[in-house]
């Protein structure tokens, strides 16, 4: 049997981590095996679904590198096949109507509450041998209700949780399709699963509890259809914030495409992904196809996983570090864009970036790192205040005048600083700290006679002039 496995979001919302990490598990496991990853976008909630976030999925879903092979399939566009489904069950007795109103429903739901009973569904409209039902009531459109085994239990191996079973006494008669017709969330998967030969469900363990009851209505399809499999479930623990608390927009539980805004890089974000929550031995850093070839479920852990940014950054920094800087090219040049830098030389913001590729974590950091390459830089005044004193601008001017005359590369510029350090008796940083603030901006930077280098004789000189009249 081909594995076949899907990613089904719903899109009321952005592409989040912890659906990002579901959709790579699904992927990697069907790589690994030969088989088809399915993309299906589960937009029955017409009221919270919107174009905007199915683009956002899909956005994401490309930046990351998850192609499918399959999709993206609409639900929204089965509706058909769902109704025709629904029709088959109620023939079959595995499903039935329910005319009972929201009103009873609601009344039902308090009388229990207030008896401290688990609220359900009290079975009024269920068929049974030798029961009596009520006469439909006008007025009323019926909802259709799934008709649960009373009896037993529904048992799984849950692929990461291990083996499952709950009794079919906890589980109530399940409403599939709603009174005006429209089909629930928990039966359309049950149908696109079944109907798209899904082998194994990867998917978060807030799902848990949806699964006996899918797997129950998979049964009574399979006892009408006997080529209906039921799937592998394989639930992944949810992802912690670093405090251990539920995962929020404070811990980065923002839109995956956020990441790619600011500054990550898709390869370190997938590294970082995969081990949330799964190893291979001490391997820390590796590349989405081998994550695929290493992938199983046998090494996920059963326990949350904790969302740390600090490595997260790690990742990042060593990916940029090794990145091609041809590689990195056109997206600087769209992040330098934002910052109001417009068509940069290609030649200079090369060996511009080269001088940061080291010392930063993020592409924004990388980007702001380089503005001064080609805008003059606005000053930090407390630390033009600490650093160009009135002792050190007459050893600047004198250094100006050299560095006119002088043969515009790193070695000589490097020295020329050092003969005017050991000429007027400085220590290095005396005269290098107020060259970075006037040529960047700040009192950081590569090595200043590179950076220097890089800047060209006229734009040094006309920021060294500009500082000391």
């Amino acid at each position: 049997m081909t594995v076949r496995t899907r990613f089904a979001p719903s899109p009321t919302g952005f592409l989040h981590i912890g659906g990002a990490r579901t959709a790579l598990f699904s992927w990697a496991y069907a790589k690994k095996h030969g088989g088809e990853f399915i993309l299906r976008i589960e937009d029955t909630d017409v009221a919270r679904s919107t174009p905007e976030a199915v683009q956002a999925i899909l956005d994401g879903m490309h930046w990351l590198g998850l192609d499918y092979d399959q999709g993206p399939f609409y639900q929204m566009q089965r509706m058909d096949r769902y109704k025709a489904v629904l029709q088959t069950m109620l023939a079959a007795g595995s499903a039935y109507y329910c005319y009972s109103s929201k009103e009873e429903l609601d009344a039902l739901r308090e009388q229990q509450m207030a008896q401290k009973l688990k609220p359900r569904y009290d079975g009024k409209w269920r068929p049974e041998a030798g029961k009596v039902l009520p006469n439909p009531p006008s007025g009323i459109a019926p909802a259709i209700r799934f008709k649960n085994p009373q009896d037993g239990v529904v048992a799984w191996d849950d692929m990461v949780k291990g083996r499952i079973e709950i009794a079919n006494s906890e589980l109530d008669d399940l409403i599939i399709a709603r009174a005006d017709g429209t089909p629930t969330y928990n039966f359309c998967v049950v149908v696109d699963d079944s109907d798209m030969g899904i082998t194994q469900v990867i998917r978060g363990d807030d799902h848990v509890n949806n699964t006996p009851r899918q797997i129950n209505m998979l049964q009574a399809l399979a006892a009408i259809d006997g080529a209906i499999q039921v799937p592998q479930y394989a639930h992944l623990s949810m992802i912690l914030g670093s405090d251990g608390q539920k995962l929020s927009k404070r811990h980065g539980a923002v839109s995956v495409m956020q990441y790619h805004e600011d500054g990550y890089l898709p390869e370190a974000l997938i590294n970082y992904l995969a081990r949330l929550g799964w190893s291979h031995g001490d391997e820390e850093v590796f590349s989405k196809q081998q994550f695929a070839s290493w992938f199983d479920l046998d090494h996920i852990t059963p326990s949350a996983a904790q969302f740390n940014t600090e490595k997260l950054n790690w990742l990042n920094a060593h990916y940029i570090k090794q990145a091609d800087i041809k590689s990195l090219l056109n997206d600087l040049v769209q992040r330098l864009a934002q910052r109001g830098v417009m068509a940069p030389d290609e030649e200079k913001l090369c060996a511009s970036m080269a001088l940061y590729q080291e010392r930063v974590n993020t592409l924004n950091e990388l980007a702001d790192s380089l503005v001064y390459f080609f805008e003059p830089p606005s000053m930090d005044a407390v630390a033009l205040e600490k650093h160009l004193t009135p002792e050190i601008k007459p050893v600047l001017a004198a250094l100006a005048s050299t560095l006119n005359g002088c043969d515009w590369q790193a070695e000589t510029i490097h020295q020329a600083i050092d003969s005017a350090v050991t000429t007027n008796g400085l220590k290095f940083p005396k005269l290098a700290m107020p060259l970075r603030v006037i040529l960047t901006g700040i009192a950081q930077s590569p090595s200043i006679d590179q950076v220097m280098a890089l800047l060209g004789k006229d734009e040094v000189l006309a920021r060294l002039n500009a500082a000391l009249h």
